[in-house]
């Protein structure tokens, strides 16, 4: 009988990596079939071409599901869409918008002290038209266990690093097997207190959320923090909702971080939607980003001014705990900065760069 149960369980872990993995294959790669999908093929534009083999088009079905056809102002699509403005050069824009090269090696970045992030992969489901590490050197990272294990023993070494972040890409990229094989590797590291891991999977592809993770996550010796990215509330449908809870349930501690849009989150309505859906999931709303600026994605920005207008609303309409920070990330400052009228007044008396 233990047997059969065995096999029954390894057949449910086939079953369910086969299932994700499927609607992986099946993502919309591809600048015109989005817009055809959409009923938009009238937006053709040359110039988004070129921004589109400049960073590749991939969506989801499951997201593109969730956006309006017709609609070519839709805050999904938005995200995704390769827009000739990404060619146009912006002052203050570059490749690497938050000084991550400077203090990475073979993978990892030691920004903050206390806390090492590992790049696991440079693979999405998503290609979020503003992502910050857009041209980031994904190469560097480790890819067999040989690999990752060099990094780990480094790590351990460290007796000062008590959190481990693992992101990317986006680390639910990586297989259930590899996971499986992480997380025991992970807890041998004694000093290591917490992991924690940063992703938009579960909100692409509700089925990532398998029971053979869930299951490593509950059996975990270490706390386990999700740390989950979104941008509108439209993107949280009961799929996402059922992959939220079966990830609640198995004990890890979900927050939630978004970046400020334009087009996309900028109005109050929006940002109230999303952060009562959050908080109604069990989400608790952790970062608002102002946004990074990496090359290709100024159209994005909103003025800080906007923003405060915005956590303005945000404290007037709903309770504390579902008022994220606002912050922006810096090059060689040892923590986010928070975005108050003080930073936004020092901002304005710098002179252009």
């Amino acid at each position: 009988m233990q047997s059969e149960s065995i096999d029954r369980d390894a057949d449910s872990d086939g079953l369910e990596e086969a299932a994700w993995s499927h609607s992986l294959r099946r993502a919309i790669r591809s600048r015109r079939d989005l817009l055809e999908r959409l009923q938009l093929s009238w937006m053709a534009d040359q110039l988004a071409e070129g921004a589109q083999q400049q960073f590749s088009t991939l969506v989801t079905e499951e997201f593109l599901s969730r956006m309006e056809p017709g609609n070519p102002n839709d805050p999904l699509l938005l995200q995704v869409l390769a827009q000739g403005q990404e060619l146009d050069p912006a002052p203050g824009f570059g490749p690497d918008p938050v000084g991550e090269l400077a203090v990475s090696t073979e993978g990892v970045i030691r920004k903050y002290e206390g806390r090492a992030l590992v790049v696991t992969t440079g693979a999405c489901a998503i290609h979020c038209r503003y992502c910050f590490r857009r041209h980031y050197p994904y190469e560097d990272g480790p890819k067999s266990l040989d690999q990752w294990q060099r990094v780990l023993d480094r790590l351990a070494e460290d007796h000062s690093i008590d959190e481990l972040i693992l992101s990317g890409g986006d680390p639910l990229m990586l297989p259930d097997a590899r996971w499986e094989e992480l997380f025991v590797r992970i807890a041998k590291i004694e000093s290591i207190r917490r992991v924690r891991f940063h992703t938009r999977l579960p909100i692409l592809i509700p089925a990532r959320i398998t029971q053979r993770l869930t299951k490593l996550i509950a059996e975990s010796p270490r706390p386990t923090y999700v740390v989950l990215h979104s941008n509108h509330a439209n993107e949280w449908d009961q799929g996402v909702a059922e992959a939220i809870g079966r990830l609640r349930r198995a004990g890890a501690v979900l927050l939630h971080q978004a970046v400020l849009l334009r087009g996309v989150n900028d109005r109050v309505e929006a940002m109230v939607d999303l952060h009562r859906r959050l908080i109604d999931l069990g989400v608790l709303p952790y970062y608002l980003h102002q946004l990074d600026p990496v090359a290709g994605a100024a159209h994005f920005a909103v003025a800080p001014e906007v923003g405060l207008q915005l956590m303005a609303a945000l404290r007037q309409q709903l309770p504390g705990y579902a008022v994220p920070r606002y912050v922006v990330e810096l090059a060689g400052e040892p923590s986010k900065v928070p975005v108050d009228e003080s930073w936004v007044e020092r901002r304005n008396q710098q002179p252009p760069s």
